[in-house]
């Protein structure tokens, strides 16, 4: 996807979705002659397979489940039934759970998929047993039919202007680490993209890891490498693709005794905003999972019911395999220690007292966070 379309696709969805969210669903019946009879005829009596990669990072049990869950259950009088499943980071223990969401016989897949790559071959069962599939927050490939996440390459663009913000007039003279997301993750290619449309040319990157799995004990592994290579007096910044890998890449950094640089991150989790209330973290991105789980859960009940996107999704994205998918793309926000208040704790997020514990409270009245 180009960056125009990415750069419409975020103007057009904040847009969509306040039409969408306020409509609860009500989207009109699709004359498209690929809806099946069944999905035509089908009621709130559905059941919706979810399907979500792994359970390191907190947001999947912690915001997705739950929010995706109480959607649709909202939108079908609580008639409709999600069925749930973790793959635990493990693509083939995926492809068969969505057989057994086929056998099971569900109406719609939502799938957040471990490796893009690998989920085609299960995306394409799904579409010839007639079960519409919706990619969640990672663009599978296959036969897809509607997309919604955040706007990757901003998220990217977003942490690498705020590693610069950090670093100031010294960063042309500065030596970061970059910790990538995994390569089998889409997301990740596209979070590098942006960071690098940034960062490339305004500061020194002296070693630059795709971490496996997004697994806070690899980036911990590469940071410990990084560190040895360059030396612990040549590392000025650390870019952090997600808050996960920077708890992961800070504990290897005060092992060595580096303390005081600015490290991104991404997700907005507990422990990692309360890094950011520390000093430790620099950043974090706030994404609103509550609006993508819910555009998410709408997409699925209109498609199970065979009823039209087009009053929920106003864009369209392109995948190696698929083109012009229905798709809504959320906003996102720069979270540092000055709008905590303004995002994770007005969403519903952490409440105060969950943020500033015992150990963290010195930290909170100090940036005002009361």
């Amino acid at each position: 996807m180009n960056k125009r379309m990415r750069r419409a696709a975020v103007a057009v969805a904040a847009g969509a979705m306040a039409v969408s969210l306020a409509a609860c669903g009500s989207a009109a019946e699709s004359d498209d002659n690929d809806s099946s009879d069944s999905a035509a005829k089908k009621g709130d009596d559905i059941k919706v397979g979810l399907l979500l990669p792994e359970n390191q990072t907190a947001r999947y049990e912690k915001f997705d489940k739950p929010l995706i869950e109480k959607k649709v259950k909202d939108l079908t009088n609580n008639k409709g039934e999600v069925v749930y499943a973790n793959a635990k980071q493990d693509a083939s223990l995926q492809n068969q759970q969505v057989d057994t969401m086929i056998t099971n016989k569900v109406d719609v897949l939502i799938v957040d998929a471990v490796d893009f790559k690998a989920i085609a071959g299960s995306v394409k069962k799904a579409h010839e047993a007639g079960i519409k599939v919706v990619a969640y927050d990672r663009l599978a490939e296959g036969p897809i039919d509607a997309y919604t996440s955040f706007d990757n390459v901003t998220v990217g663009e977003t942490q690498g202007k705020a590693l610069l913000e950090a670093l100031g007039d010294k960063a042309k003279d500065s030596q970061i680490v970059m910790m990538n997301g995994s390569s089998t993750d889409p997301n990740a290619a596209q979070f590098k993209e942006g960071a690098h449309s940034v960062l490339d040319g305004k500061v020194k990157i002296g070693r630059e890891y795709d971490t496996k799995e997004w697994k806070p004990a690899n980036a911990n592994a590469n940071m410990q490498a990084a560190i040895s290579a360059l030396g612990k007096d040549n590392i000025d910044g650390v870019y952090s693709a997600n808050d996960g890998m920077a708890g992961g890449s800070i504990t290897a950094l005060k092992r060595a005794g580096i303390n005081n640089i600015p490290v991104t991150g991404q997700d907005a989790e507990l422990a990692g905003v309360q890094r950011i209330v520390t000093g430790e973290q620099y950043m974090s991105v706030f994404k609103s999972y509550p609006q993508e789980a819910e555009v998410a859960a709408e997409m699925a009940v209109a498609l199970a019911k065979g009823e039209s996107l087009d009053s929920i999704a106003k864009d369209k994205v392109d995948s190696a395999t698929t083109k012009d998918v229905p798709a809504v793309l959320v906003p996102v926000v720069s979270l540092t220690k000055d709008n905590i208040k303004e995002t994770v704790i007005k969403e519903g997020f952490y409440t105060l007292d969950e943020i500033c514990t015992d150990k963290y409270k010195a930290a909170c009245d100090k940036i005002g966070l009361k």
